[in-house]
């Protein structure tokens, strides 16, 4: 159940992940209005806001990696769970230095935040049951 629980998290927040990262790379001015951040058009400012979207695209191809190759959940929900926590944390940086922004994006902070929280989660449950599967195959080998 802890697997499939753990797939499910990676699958879906890795997508996640994936769609963002697309829609900043290709469509960076069109992605922010759905957020009411309007962006002139200035190569710059569409350089600025398109850099991210290679970490989101990478990081969500790893967390779907770690989804498929179970070997790889680990580091695939550290990844997960850094990536998510560094935007929700940052958004909580600028929110006390800029104050409040859209309705859109403080929830965005609160999905971000609760999301490395739960990836945070499974990577300990998964470390703990990791160690646990490890040590039973150890007690068995000395027993033999």
């Amino acid at each position: 159940m802890r697997q499939i629980f753990t797939r499910l998290a990676l699958t879906g927040a890795g997508t996640i992940l994936g769609l963002i990262g697309g829609a900043l790379m290709f469509s960076p001015k069109t992605f922010l209005a759905m957020s009411h951040v309007i962006v002139e058009r200035d190569p710059s400012l569409m350089s600025e806001l398109t850099a991210p979207s290679g970490l989101l695209l990478i990081s969500g191809a790893l967390m779907i990696f770690g989804a498929i190759k179970f070997q790889y959940a680990s580091l695939a929900l550290f990844i997960g769970a850094l990536v998510y926590g560094s935007y929700g944390a940052g958004r909580l940086v600028s929110i006390s230095l800029h104050g409040l922004p859209s309705e859109s994006l403080i929830t965005a902070m609160v999905i971000e935040l609760a999301v490395a929280v739960l990836l945070s989660a499974l990577g300990v449950v998964n470390q703990v049951g990791q160690n646990s599967t490890n040590a039973d195959a150890y007690i068995a080998q000395m027993s033999v």
